[in-house]
């Protein structure tokens, strides 16, 4: 693998895997709609402007591509696939939530895009994360801790009960890498997650604890009421929590990584030694995270 065309390089996890193959020394070039907010980033590369509704533009840019990595929703993939290189190997970002009980438009877009990988039938795969942490401008992470630095308690449908595994942006970066580097003959998709699950009001805590802060009391309330409450927080100073957010706090989201591990060779690291590194204490030592 000597040279990689990411598409949409400009966003975080795009900007990630440029700087993990420049490491590496691969030639990396950066598919962008925008190449003046990518010469932003300060990537020492040249990026190609293509709209991913551009088919003659996308193609032009991909003609000589052998390795493909798409940063974009995964409802960009027939898109992509129609002008790609037969023999290119195309690895695409889908998401977790095409496993939703209750899918949106994002969901969707995501089983629309394995399906197209799939009706595609070349070497390629789509990597399913589960919720991504840890990346420069991340949100999911210090939302929650601004939640829990503002409020001593902390409303949950449920208690906060339901499972989450959430995943470091550098696990899903050397994802990347490795899904790159190895062939797969036919298409297939690949869930990512950490190590471990816990509950949604544990990941909380240990979110708490990282950021040095005494941890929020849980209030177990119903579904509906927090939904219906859910417009009071579109107020300065606090995190908006949406309606659809809240309905998802309400299914599990565990997942087996055993294909993560075997197929692409990427142990996740540890959950508190991941929001450590997001919350800049590296030296901060995991205590325990009590229900």
């Amino acid at each position: 693998m000597k040279r990689v065309h990411v598409i949409a390089a400009t966003g975080r996890s795009g900007q990630a895997l440029c700087r993990a193959l420049m490491a590496r020394g691969v030639e990396v070039v950066p598919v962008v709609r925008d190449p003046g907010k990518f010469g932003a980033t300060a990537l020492p590369f040249t990026a190609r402007q293509a709209d991913l509704g551009d088919a003659g533009a996308l193609a032009n840019a991909l003609a000589d591509a052998t390795h493909i990595a798409s940063a974009a929703h995964a409802r960009h993939a027939s898109a992509i696939l129609a002008v790609a290189p037969p023999a290119a190997r195309i690895v695409l970002m889908g998401s977790t939530r095409r496993f939703t009980r209750w899918p949106d438009d994002h969901g969707r877009g995501v089983i629309a895009g394995e399906a197209a990988l799939r009706a595609w039938g070349g070497d390629g795969v789509i990597l399913h994360p589960t919720m991504i942490y840890g990346a420069e401008g991340e949100n999911n992470v210090r939302r929650l801790a601004a939640l829990a630095r503002r409020l001593p308690v902390l409303p949950l449908p449920a208690g906060g009960r339901s499972l989450v595994q959430p995943i470091h942006q550098d696990d899903v970066t050397d994802c990347l890498v490795a899904a790159l580097a190895r062939p797969w003959g036919s298409p297939q998709a690949v869930v990512i997650a950490g190590p471990a699950t816990l509950t949604y009001a544990d990941f909380i805590r240990a979110i708490a604890h990282a950021a040095g802060l005494r941890p929020p009391r849980i209030l177990p309330l119903p579904a509906w009421l927090l939904m219906a409450l859910s417009p009071l927080t579109a107020v300065p100073g606090l995190p908006r929590i949406r309606i659809p957010e809240i309905r998802r706090l309400l299914e599990d989201k565990a997942f087996a990584i055993d294909d993560m591990r075997t197929l692409l060779g990427v142990t996740p690291r540890p959950l508190a030694e991941g929001l450590a590194q997001t919350l800049g204490r590296p030296g901060l030592r995991p205590g325990p995270v009590r229900a």
